[in-house]
């Protein structure tokens, strides 16, 4: 233990880098956990997505010569991350846009 060091509870450690939750800090608890767990649920879909569409791409392209299904592969690889990107940066943006309205 250093001299002079104060004792600190991990959630003030962890306090500060923890989001703000701007916009919902006034929903309860069980809200905001129903809320992270349709992002995650979001997030895995969008997942499924991408990895569909890889594998879409790959048998397009390999297996039966297929360009459309290459094609279409291509555009769900980019649906799905562009999808996790904008789940995955919701809350940043709700924070923003909330700060700039006060």
């Amino acid at each position: 233990m250093l001299l002079g060091a104060e004792e600190e509870d991990i959630n003030d450690i962890i306090g500060g880098i923890a989001p703000n939750w701007g916009p919902f800090a006034a929903v309860g608890d069980e809200a905001r956990t129903m809320i992270q767990v349709i992002m995650a649920l979001a997030i895995l879909i969008c997942m499924a997505i991408a990895i569909w569409g890889a594998a879409k791409q790959r048998i397009g392209s390999t297996a039966m010569r297929d360009s459309f299904s290459a094609e279409q592969g291509k555009g769900l690889i980019v649906a799905g991350l562009t999808g996790i990107f904008i789940i995955g940066s919701l809350g940043t943006l709700f924070t923003i846009i909330y700060g700039m309205a006060i």
